[in-house]
């Protein structure tokens, strides 16, 4: 079976250091990137894969998504048990040291839907880029967007997206499916994967990625909108971020979009892979909330050889605190099938 790891995996190593190169260039008025730059890495994982047998983040934890509440942050993430994903959460009073509070979404063997998995991606927050990230109630309740792989293993079949809604963001109840890969075009037909949930005035933008049939596939992101969290549209111009030429840092995917507002403009954070097989977030910015430029660099690039993140830095998510932006990614050292991964940070000045 091809296995997105596995596809993710080949290439020659690329130099990284903790410093990235936007870290010596002029943050000034003039430079549109310099407020969406986090070039200083915190150089260990902030969290692993918890090591104890039978608990549902046993072999690693991926896809990280921040916010805040109750004067503390937390970190949603994914881990993974061997037979598929479910949900965790962790808080903290400093972003840097995490404590485990356990699942917030488990798989339910008697549903055929997520009898296997479900991967909470996101909740409704604030989306301006220097905000604390604070959850946003819709009718009362909290608004998660999850998706869900058919099959046991890691991220096996064509997976769907649906909705979640709770009154206190540690306890869900699963809503309907809301998007399907047969339902798509061409690009999504293979599955989908992050969705990423934000509203817009009285408008509901859901972003995701979705990949090809056929292996090796390809990744695109597009978008699909409501207003009532019910009936959805996919967006006529998907998808709205496309892979580059082969050169390009984005070549096979261009995945896992984070979208935020600052100062009149819109960018899309999300991770690219490149014909190399080494996956690094990079950033798309535009004038409004469906059309984005990507900007030539590479955000988080991958480190040297050895260090926490020598083959993927990828899957971004953000938060503002104390005059920094801190970048959240997925960490990934050593060779699939026994590769280590795990979440990291940057942010956008020095640590002391």
């Amino acid at each position: 079976m091809f296995d997105r790891r596995e596809l993710l995996g080949s290439g020659a190593a690329m130099l990284g250091v903790m410093a990235l190169p936007g870290a010596a260039r002029a943050a000034s008025r003039r430079d549109p990137v310099a407020p969406f730059r986090t070039p200083y890495k915190y150089l260990r994982r902030i969290l692993d894969g918890s090591g104890i047998a039978g608990s549902f983040d046993e072999k690693a934890v991926d896809c990280p998504f921040v916010f805040s509440a109750n004067g503390k942050f937390y970190l949603t993430h994914v881990g993974f048990d061997g037979q598929g994903y479910q949900t965790g959460i962790c808080e903290s009073d400093d972003l840097i040291h995490w404590k485990r509070l356990g699942l917030i979404m488990a798989r339910d063997p008697g549903d055929p839907i997520t009898r296997h998995n479900i991967a909470c991606a996101s909740i409704l927050r604030e989306n301006e880029l220097q905000s604390s990230g604070r959850l946003i109630k819709i009718d009362g309740r909290y608004v998660a967007a999850w998706h869900a792989y058919p099959n046991p293993g890691y991220e096996e079949g064509a997976a769907v997206i649906g909705l979640a809604f709770s009154d206190d963001f540690m306890h869900w109840e699963r809503g309907p499916v809301i998007l399907r890969a047969e339902d798509g075009a061409e690009w999504e037909r293979g599955g989908l994967y992050k969705p990423y949930l934000i509203k817009i005035g009285d408008t509901f933008h859901l972003y995701y990625n979705a990949k090809t049939t056929g292996a090796p596939w390809k990744e695109q992101t597009g978008l699909a909108t409501s207003k009532d969290l019910k009936s959805w549209t996919r967006h006529p111009a998907n998808p709205l971020l496309r892979n580059g030429p082969e050169g390009a840092p984005d070549f096979r995917f261009a995945s896992d979009p984070v979208v935020v507002s600052h100062e009149g403009k819109w960018a899309m954070y999300y991770f690219g892979l490149a014909k190399d097989g080494y996956a690094r977030d990079l950033l798309a910015i535009g004038d409004n909330p469906t059309r984005f430029e990507k900007v030539d660099e590479v955000l988080i690039d991958v480190g040297a050889p050895g260090t926490i993140d020598e083959k993927y830095a990828h899957k971004p998510a953000l938060i503002y605190h104390d005059g920094a932006l801190y970048h959240f990614y997925c960490a990934v050292s050593g060779k699939w099938p026994n590769d280590v991964r795990g979440l990291a940070v940057a942010r956008s000045k020095p640590w002391t």
